[in-house]
């Protein structure tokens, strides 16, 4: 497993002078927030909203068919979309996280989710991330380990996943030390923002 913050965008600069800033550490910056003047995807590519009845901690969005989403909602005790931006009855601010495969169509799925929330274009979510599980056993390929590092830039984190055999068997125990970690760093994102309405 693998989990970045937002290679692509930097902390803005100040006219602070260069000794001044010696020593000091200063966190890369993440969007955490739809940014103005983004452009939206076009309608076709955009996800879906939806009011959904209940409430949950967490809701799994599925950027496409086939993402693992159901699977991701099971291990963490949240609830899945079905592929669509939830809106809440009592008009609060879901939690949400985004689940895509590891093959072009999985990322290029995801691409246009993330883009149609960071424009604004999607409903307000407070979206913890994205989760990219591999969509076959063995190495991903280069170019799309590559295109994973771009699309997962437009989110605020960014997790990989591995393939898991076991699952196409019907076993469903937890695998792997990835996901144990994947589980305990969501389960503190959600400590540390239980302050947050949802």
């Amino acid at each position: 497993m693998q989990q970045t913050l937002n290679p692509w965008i930097t902390s803005p600069t100040t006219d602070i002078s260069e000794e001044e800033t010696l020593g000091t550490y200063m966190p890369p910056a993440v969007i955490s927030a739809p940014l103005k003047g983004m452009v939206e995807p076009d309608a076709a590519d955009r996800l879906a909203r939806r009011t959904m009845s209940g409430s949950a901690a967490l809701w799994i969005i599925g950027a496409h068919g086939g993402a693992g989403e159901s699977r991701i909602a099971d291990l963490l005790g949240a609830r899945a979309t079905n592929h669509c931006w939830p809106v809440l009855q009592d008009g609060s601010e879901p939690r949400v996280l985004l689940v895509c495969r590891s093959d072009m169509r999985g990322l290029t799925a995801a691409r246009s989710a993330l883009t149609q929330w960071v424009s604004g274009a999607a409903p307000k979510a407070d979206l913890l991330g994205l989760v990219i599980l591999a969509d076959a056993p063995g190495k991903t390929p280069k170019a799309l380990r590559d295109f994973a590092t771009i699309v997962g830039g437009g989110a605020p984190r960014l997790w990989t996943l591995p393939w898991v055999e076991a699952w196409r068997l019907g076993n469903d125990t937890v695998p792997t030390r990835e996901f144990q970690r994947f589980i305990t760093d969501i389960a503190t994102l959600a400590a540390d923002t239980s302050n947050t309405a949802y």
